[in-house]
């Protein structure tokens, strides 16, 4: 069958719109010929061929023989391709069904021409530049890391068009047998899902194929996030030098993310309040997380008292064979940093205190899982041991929602289960 070509423009008709026209002698209206009512119409009406093609019984299949727009190098090109519909048995009349339903996309314009890019030049091209940039440093290298290693290996080579919730779905199905978390997994998925929003917004897409893809079931149950109690707390502490114990001090009483620590400047601190107003991580200076973030937060006095302490402090560093002395702040002006690097008084790295200070200490007591997120998982179930109300721990957390502070941070206690259960005795002597 012969590609049918598009509408020429001298075929298109025309359109009369009113022009009115006013001066000094009054008004006056005349019509005048418009080609295009609306530049997008002219594209759909340029774009769409339609097509017809009769189904062919060839060997073991019926197969459909459709023109496809593809996109290499910036230049659309058009190219025949045969598509299986069904095996030969199958009755002509539901072949006929499948083959409309295989031409309803392109025929109605339901299939953007941009479907014929392919996927890593989108990426490459349009979403590392364009999308990649609006989101936080963090978020970026992880985002990075999976594209590269998970993403452009599966789908690299293969059309925006051709990524169908089938197709995504036996990806992701795929993954049952994977040696993966099923967090990593989730992310995964949340990338692919940024990226395929990206190509809807930008109409290269006219809807996500991944709405409706399911996850592989976990292998394991729900797992609890590690947290510290009190006394491994304390414990703890006692192994970090300074300025590394504060740092954690402060964390796991005021529950902020280590980029927040790390950002917050002495007009920050009240007398029994901190304000998270920025975040730093790794050279990346930005607002905090979300609005709920930007807060400020109530802490117990000690908090204060122990970020007062370090004012004065002198610490030794080794240095080879000779050992040096530094303040521990060396300035304290409203715009100073409360937490700066001991030798040149630059920002903080978050995974050198980690590796270097907190994770060899924690290792010592049998503690391997301390990170900086188990410091405010931690924050978030101390507040459940003491009775807080879930209100009041969200704004602590400063969540947008109390479900993610009661789902994700909260954990469970024995020891808080235990007392309530030991407490049900009391229910018959309230009764008699």
């Amino acid at each position: 069958m012969k590609e049918e070509s598009s509408e020429s423009l001298e075929n298109i008709r025309l359109y009369e719109i009113p022009v009115v026209i006013t001066g000094s002698c009054g008004t006056l209206q005349r019509k005048a010929n418009s080609v295009v009512p609306l530049k997008g119409e002219y594209e759909r009406m340029a774009r769409r061929r339609f097509q017809n093609p009769k189904p062919e019984r060839r060997g073991a299949w019926w197969s459909l023989l459709v023109w496809f727009d593809e996109i290499h190098e910036g230049q659309r090109t058009r190219k025949r391709k045969r598509i299986k519909l069904a095996p030969a048995s199958t009755p002509v009349r539901e072949v006929q069904k499948l083959a409309a339903e295989q031409l309803r996309p392109l025929n109605q314009g339901l299939e953007s021409i941009g479907g014929a890019s392919k996927f890593s030049a989108f990426v490459e091209e349009t979403y590392k530049p364009v999308v990649l940039p609006l989101l936080a440093k963090p978020t970026v290298d992880r985002y990075v890391g999976v594209i590269k290693n998970y993403l452009q290996p599966a789908f690299g080579e293969m059309m925006l068009r051709d990524l169908t919730t089938a197709t995504l779905q036996r990806y992701f199905s795929g993954m049952a047998t994977w040696d993966l978390e099923a967090e990593s997994k989730d992310k995964i998925r949340d990338v692919l899902a940024s990226i395929l929003n990206s190509a809807v917004t930008y109409q290269l897409l006219v809807r996500n194929p991944l709405d409706g893809v399911r996850l592989p079931r976990s292998r394991h149950g729900k797992r609890m996030k590690p947290f510290l109690m009190p006394r491994e707390f304390e414990q703890l502490v006692e192994l970090i030098p300074e300025p590394y114990a504060t740092m954690v001090y402060v964390a796991i009483y005021t529950g902020l993310r280590v980029s927040e620590l790390i950002a917050l400047r002495w007009r920050n601190v009240g007398e029994d309040t901190l304000l998270i107003d920025e975040r730093y991580c790794r050279g990346d200076w930005d607002a905090p997380k979300s609005a709920a973030s930007n807060a400020r937060i109530a802490v117990n006095r000690c908090v204060i008292d122990r970020l007062n302490a370090m004012k004065g402090r002198i610490v030794t560093v080794k240095a080879g064979h000779a050992v040096r002395r530094y303040p521990l702040v060396k300035s304290c002006l409203p715009e100073d940093l409360v937490f700066r690097s001991v030798r040149d008084g630059k920002p903080m790295r978050d995974n050198n205190i980690l590796t270097r200070f907190i994770k060899p200490a924690a290792r010592k007591l049998g503690l391997d899982f301390v990170n900086w997120r188990c410091l405010r998982t931690s924050h978030a179930t101390w507040f459940k041991l003491v009775g807080a109300d879930i209100k009041d721990a969200q704004a602590q957390m400063r969540h947008a929602r109390p479900s993610i502070t009661l789902d994700i941070y909260q954990q469970f206690v024995p020891e808080s289960q235990r007392q309530a259960v030991n407490r049900l005795s009391d229910l018959s002597k309230m009764v008699h």
